[in-house]
């Protein structure tokens, strides 16, 4: 049976790396479209928020549709919507009178794909039979580190070798990995998450379970704790180090990127020999750390090693929520890791504007942003103990 889905998990590990193509390959190419197309750089960032927007969106609207057409279908639709986006990409701009409305449209195609995959590959991993689900599902999330890690290189040495102006083709290269992971899907066995006479709970049933709404908070903490350092890298190594973007970028979030996926693998590989409670404690208590480190150390090489620590440390969070949560409400069904996606997501965007927003009252110093922003791994600990205290109590 578990030889039976080595492909659909293949399949599931390859939907993360499409989903990193989409949030970090565009984010490459702003200066690009501001100095080819005259684009202002306010409305270039606007794409940024329309892609997690749209995500946001097809969150919360995949808890009424996934489970009426399915997993294969809605995995079908989320890499033909990727694919498109990054092909209408490559494409629009150059076709359309304003190029900006050919890359808004781009950007809603491929989000649709990112919000659903979100969705998706997740409770599909969750339903494979595996020996131990919580190892898998933080392998799992660590593909999406690596993917991001070989977007930045692969397009870095793209650039280098033809030049910066065939970014077209980069991008339609790009598109070929959705296509070829769409074509494994209508493949693959794709099981469902809910066993057959088994009754999955209502979105009543959810709203109504305090568990359920603890481990919204869990995913919000994960997300804000990971969101609040890596959104900010970059500025910290080019301000600090006083060096370029483009090393800025490499020593800032690729070096968080690279710890978070490393921390996701080797739980991966060793998890069966730890708690995963216990693991998600003790990164929430490293995870503080790596906050003060960052934010009191007078030196800005240990603030950068700092960063490092703090994508290691958050690395667990995301994919060990999702697992707490599967084994805590085995019924929760695609409802529940939708609305938990969402939650997640709110805190990525909530984490990075909290410390800005504390940042700019201290006159943009951003070391007291991040200094507030330790409320964060705070509230993730406090969960922790309380879901804790509740597991205490089950019979």
């Amino acid at each position: 049976m578990k030889d039976k889905y080595k492909n659909t998990m293949v399949a599931c590990f390859i939907g993360y790396v499409v989903q990193a193509i989409i949030n970090n390959f565009t984010p490459l190419l702003f200066l690009t479209f501001h100095n080819s197309f005259g684009i202002p750089m306010t409305r270039i960032t606007f794409l940024v928020t329309l892609n997690f927007g749209t995500q946001l969106l097809v969150d919360l609207l995949s808890v009424k549709f996934v489970d009426r057409i399915g997993y294969r279908a809605s995995m079908v639709i989320a890499h033909g919507t990727a694919a498109a986006g990054l092909l209408a990409m490559a494409i629009l701009p150059e076709m359309m009178e304003n190029p900006y409305v050919g890359l808004l449209v781009a950007v809603v195609l491929y989000a649709v794909g990112g919000g659903l995959l979100e969705v998706v590959v997740s409770p599909v991993v969750e339903a494979c039979p595996t020996d131990n689900k919580e190892t898998a599902m933080s392998l799992l999330h660590s593909f999406y580190c690596w993917g991001h890690v070989g977007v930045v290189l692969l397009s870095t040495m793209f650039f280098a070798t033809f030049g910066i102006a065939r970014w077209n083709l980069l991008a339609v290269i790009w598109a070929l990995i959705p296509v070829a992971n769409m074509i494994l899907f209508l493949r693959v066995p794709v099981p469902e998450l809910i066993a057959e006479g088994e009754e999955k709970m209502s979105l009543k049933g959810l709203f109504r379970s305090g568990v359920f709404w603890l481990f919204v908070l869990l995913m919000a903490c994960a997300g804000s704790c990971e969101q609040a350092v890596s959104q900010w890298a970059s500025t910290f190594a080019e301000q600090g180090l006083q060096v370029s973007k483009t090393m800025g970028d490499l020593m800032g979030p690729m070096f968080f990127a690279v710890m978070m996926g490393s921390s996701r693998a080797i739980y991966g590989k060793m998890g069966q020999k730890i708690p995963l409670e216990k693991t998600m404690v003790g990164s929430g208590v490293l995870c503080l750390l790596s906050y003060l480190m960052i934010s009191l150390s007078p030196w800005p090489l240990l603030s950068l090693l700092g960063c490092g620590i703090c994508g290691f440390s958050v690395g667990i969070l995301w994919p060990g929520t999702f697992s707490l949560a599967s084994k805590a409400m085995p019924t929760g069904g695609t409802a529940m890791f939708a609305l938990l996606a969402l939650g997640g997501d709110l805190g990525c965007g909530g984490g990075p504007t909290y410390v800005g927003l504390f940042s700019g009252l201290f006159g943009d110093d951003l070391r007291r942003g991040i200094l507030c922003g330790v409320v964060f791994p705070i509230i993730l600990l406090i969960g922790l103990l309380i879901h804790h205290k509740l597991i205490e109590k089950k019979p």
